[in-house]
């Protein structure tokens, strides 16, 4: 269940919005100013943060200022009457995923969350693999299989990230060689991608547990699901 942290000053306009996503299967948690929002973010981990601008003690705009430092990960959508061009665009220069002017249609906000939502799960789900036995971070460039740490060259990492990133497709051997480069900025010849393959699923594959095949004449498929 996502949790959805609400900062909007106006109580009745609060209720509403935590009632409708709480409707919506999400979990709301309502703060009135910008200091009380900041201790919520403090001693929680949310999926997305809907702020309004003006508040009592600050700007919203200052808040996502500081949670493009403290919390780059976290999703904003800005909800505010401040419907000005300059204003909207200023929120998108801050990064915030979206900015809706009130008054607003109700589900259409829903369906903005939703979109907010669904992009976050992707670009979590494309910086790692998990499957209980394989563990791949490509944000840390940490591995781990059965338990156990694994070492990966940079070039190792870049070739299982165009692998995972196309599950279920073919990855062809002239992308991979396009894609990928030694140390020293050279391309890898054709010789090289396969040794670095068959490196690779030694290092990362066990019994019971295989994640490339090869498609001969053509390229490979990643076929690992993450749980």
């Amino acid at each position: 269940m996502s949790k959805i942290l609400v900062l909007e000053d106006d109580l009745a306009l609060s209720a509403g919005l935590c009632f409708a996503l709480d409707e919506a299967g999400y979990l709301s948690v309502a703060a009135y100013t910008c200091q009380k929002a900041r201790q919520f973010l403090e001693n929680d981990s949310f999926d997305l943060a809907v702020l309004d601008v003006n508040l009592p003690d600050g700007s919203g705009f200052d808040l996502c200022r500081e949670l493009q430092t403290s919390l780059p990960e976290l999703p904003v959508i800005f909800l505010t009457a401040n419907d000005l061009e300059r204003d909207e665009l200023a929120g998108f220069d801050l990064g915030a995923d979206d900015y809706i002017t009130k008054p607003f249609s109700i589900q259409i906000l829903m369906r903005r969350v939703e979109a907010v939502l669904r992009r976050r799960k992707h670009k979590i789900h494309g910086d790692r693999f998990d499957d209980g036995f394989l563990y791949l971070d490509f944000q840390t460039m940490t591995a781990v299989r059965g338990g156990e740490k694994v070492t990966l060259t940079p070039n190792e990492y870049k070739l299982l990230r165009l692998l995972t990133a196309n599950a279920g497709n073919v990855v062809t051997r002239r992308l991979l060689l396009e894609k990928l480069w030694d140390a020293d900025g050279n391309f890898i010849d054709d010789h090289t991608l396969t040794v670095t393959m068959n490196r690779l699923r030694a290092k990362i594959e066990g019994t019971g547990h295989t994640y490339i095949q090869t498609i001969r004449g053509m390229g490979y498929v990643w076929t690992g699901a993450q749980t």
